[in-house]
């Protein structure tokens, strides 16, 4: 072994553990870190168009797209998110006092069936509903509980929040002042043909745009959809249900559906007829046709990716990573189609005898 490679090898440990070091030092922010680099990927084309345009400072633009960022993509989150929280808590208070009868909902439910279907039920073991009543109260409890004291103890993790609000902030603004050379840097870095780390790069900016942007602005619309529905019907906490549907809305092949529907059977059930057609036919007519035209045009357009591929990857990264993993499971199952792909086109082609 000659001088140069043992010193190379030693600086490639190296180069591996300060990383890992420096990654491992990241964790506690994370989830500003990912935001920010996020944000920056989506507000980059805006930080050029300003620049070109007005010809301005960098640092001026910066400030300029990330104040424009501020408003109209993280502010709406928080005051949501406020809102959310208050919901839950009266949600929560209306169950605890029996205002809000779960149990009750779910005998009338049952009461409404046709007697055949009572008889099925009864033959199963699911007759008696007094089991199934409790589990409901107790999830709905829970989960009320959860969004009540979070409103509660908010100031418990008000230190928190703000350091990792403003290290986003923070680090917005330098990747969008100093995203491009960044990218160079990272680029120079990666051991792959130009023309190979070229077309990982789109495809990475490419899957966080459609992710990002394709799947919230279905989410909103069908959430923003939905809550509307609920409300003229006079549905309790339609806000609550809102997010719920906006949620939901974020997996194919689900969507908003597994909320409004069973609403929509209970109302035609309970004998409140027109309530229940009016619901069905605005969830399959209004709120489905959101998710059959923008989400082909504004997500599988840029990810190319199967419909049970960008399932399983959200389903996963939610479970691994919370929230952000509707943006990070995606994203990884996108390059990790790429990086098979281009695998497979650069192995040496075997010859058989």
């Amino acid at each position: 072994m000659n001088v140069k490679s043992f010193q190379f090898k030693s600086l490639t440990v190296l180069l591996v553990l300060v990383t890992v070091a420096f990654i491992w030092i990241l964790l506690p922010f994370y989830g500003a870190v990912f935001w920010a680099v996020i944000l920056g990927i989506l507000f980059a084309p805006m930080q050029r168009r300003l620049q070109m345009k007005f010809g301005w400072q960098r640092n001026v633009t910066s400030l300029c797209t990330l104040s424009i960022c501020l408003v109209i993509a993280i502010l709406p989150v928080i005051i949501l998110s406020v809102l959310l929280v208050q919901e839950g808590a009266m949600l929560y208070s209306n169950i605890e006092s029996g205002k809000l009868d779960v149990a009750a909902y779910l005998a009338q439910f049952k009461h409404s069936l046709p007697q055949y279907f009572q008889h099925l039920l009864d033959r199963f073991g699911m007759g008696e509903l007094n089991g199934v009543r409790e589990k409901i109260v107790k999830t709905a409890m829970q989960g009320s509980q959860v969004l009540a004291s979070q409103a509660f103890s908010f100031g418990q993790g008000t230190f928190e929040f703000v350091v990792s609000f403003f290290i986003m902030l923070y680090l917005l603004f330098f990747f969008l002042r100093d995203g491009a050379e960044l990218v160079r840097k990272v680029r120079i870095a990666v051991p792959l043909e130009e023309h190979h780390k070229r077309r990982l790069q789109l495809k990475f900016n490419r899957v966080v745009r459609a992710t990002v942007k394709g799947n919230l602005v279905v989410a909103i619309t069908q959430g923003a959809l939905g809550g509307a529905i609920f409300w003229f019907l006079d549905i309790p906490s339609a806000l609550l249900w809102a997010v719920l549907m906006a949620f939901l809305s974020l997996l194919p092949a689900v969507g908003a559906g597994i909320v409004w529907a069973p609403v929509a059977v209970y109302f035609l059930l309970s004998g409140m007829i027109w309530q229940g057609v009016v619901l069905g036919l605005f969830g399959v007519f209004v709120i489905g046709l959101v998710d059959n035209v923008l989400r082909p045009i504004l997500v599988g357009k840029d990810t190319r990716m199967p419909d049970y591929m960008i399932l399983i990857s959200t389903l996963g990264g939610l479970a691994v990573f919370g929230l952000n993993g509707f943006v990070i499971g995606p994203l990884i199952a996108a390059l990790f189609m790429s990086s098979w792909a281009l695998f497979i086109e650069t192995k040496p082609k075997v010859q058989l005898p």
